[in-house]
């Protein structure tokens, strides 16, 4: 995963983004990272390549998500962290077909020590042009 400079780290960022990390690589490895990047109740919000939004529990598309073994890289654009609260921008690119990649808005919380992904807000990338990779 590429990461953001030095320079706009947030202090816990090795760890916010170890767990974007599991999502990102969920899948293709499984979903148990999927487990452990997201907590159990986490939404999502999700609009297509023509526009539909789509919405539920991301627990209900683990499955679906790890059988795809869509080769994927997360382009993390940018990082912010207040207290045990953060988000991360993320480009979720399809490496096999950029033309398939998302832009996602990822919102953790840290509870009991443990960052967790508890909502993902995501747009298909023809919807926002200005995130696609060069």
């Amino acid at each position: 995963m590429d990461n953001v400079s030095s320079a706009e780290r947030t202090p816990e960022y090795d760890e916010i983004i170890r767990v974007v990390q599991l999502y990102v690589d969920g899948f293709e490895d499984g979903m148990d990272k999927l487990r452990e990047a997201f907590h159990e109740d986490a939404w999502i919000f999700a609009i297509d390549e023509d526009g539909d939004l789509s919405k539920g529990l991301v627990s209900e598309r683990f499955e679906r998500w790890a059988a795809s073994y869509r080769p994927v890289s997360g382009r993390v654009i940018s990082v912010v962290q207040a207290g045990s609260v953060a988000s991360v921008l993320l480009g979720f690119d399809n490496t096999e077909s950029l033309s398939d990649s998302w832009v996602d808005v990822l919102a953790l919380i840290k509870l009991n020590g443990v960052w967790k992904i508890t909502h993902k807000s995501a747009v298909h990338s023809s919807r926002a042009s200005w995130a696609k990779p060069a």
